[in-house]
């Protein structure tokens, strides 16, 4: 299966889906992240605070072996935890996750979580730059940044992210933060992309699309953000939900589908208190 593809603002390309690597950890994380590659995923995100960088790694690694196939491949992304905001300490966490994941490269290192009440973001976002100019880094990106987050530190540095990953289901779609995207040419990957515990396979827009096209009700949802310019990062350790999630590029949502699953929306929609305004992650 060969996956579409989304081409960033400096150039490079990034699979259209990816695999969701919280919270894989430990030899069966392992296993799950390989039946994640053998099945055809070729973009896996992990973080610093996962705690996974070496178990995704290494599964990458054999991978890459095993299949013969080149490093331009994959696309391997990580995340700049907000303790190691400060610039130093942050062009340092850049190297030690290289170091742990056993890699030539990051592909994509994002900060995690802006954290503006503490206030440094822009210094890590310089040193990711600076981290991209040394090549330790391929493309530098942010993740749960608002669209007051992303001009701040565009204006500052210059530098636009190539991807932004945030909070992105049906139940909240970030319809205004889309749009600030695509002025600046950002992609949008989306964390929870099913919406976890609050999934809505029962609405009737869902329910609907999926007996018409004789797929299931999470192909649905993760074919709305392919429809939308999302990359969905779906996560699951059962090599037959991987295949499945993976499986949504046969199949097309008509734009009514789509506008009525984006019409799910609601304020209420986040799955916790987490507004990157003033949500803090360490």
């Amino acid at each position: 299966m060969t996956l579409p593809t989304l081409t960033l603002n400096d150039g490079f390309t990034i699979p259209a889906l990816g695999f969701g690597t919280y919270p894989l950890v430990g030899a069966e994380g392992a296993a799950a992240v390989r039946s994640a590659l053998d099945t055809g995923y070729r973009l896996l995100d992990s973080a610093v605070n996962y705690e996974n960088e070496g178990v995704v790694g290494r599964a990458a690694r054999d991978w890459l072996v095993e299949s013969g196939s080149g490093r331009d491949e994959l696309t391997v992304q990580t995340k700049l935890p907000g303790r190691h905001h400060d610039y130093e300490r942050a062009l340092a966490s850049g190297y030690e996750s290289v170091a742990r994941l056993g890699l030539d490269r990051i592909d994509v290192l994002m900060i995690h979580w802006p954290n503006p009440v503490t206030g440094r973001y822009r210094e890590a976002w310089r040193a990711l730059v600076e981290l991209r100019e040394r090549g330790v880094v391929r493309s530098v990106g942010v993740s749960n940044f608002t669209p007051r987050l992303l001009e701040e530190i565009i204006d500052d540095s210059g530098v636009v992210p190539v991807v932004n990953q945030v909070e992105l289901h049906p139940y909240f779609p970030q319809e205004e933060l889309l749009e600030v995207h695509a002025r600046h040419g950002i992609v949008t990957e989306a964390w929870s992309p099913l919406g976890k515990r609050q999934a809505p396979y029962g609405e009737p827009v869902i329910v609907a699309a999926a007996a018409r096209l004789g797929v299931t009700p999470a192909q649905v949802i993760l074919r709305w953000h392919l429809e939308r310019g999302t990359v969905p990062l779906p996560k699951s350790a059962t090599p037959s939900r991987q295949a499945e999630n993976l499986a949504v590029d046969s199949f097309a949502l008509l734009p009514e589908e789509v506008a009525a699953i984006t019409a799910l929306g609601r304020e209420d929609g986040r799955l916790f208190d987490g507004d990157p305004e003033r949500h803090e992650e360490m």
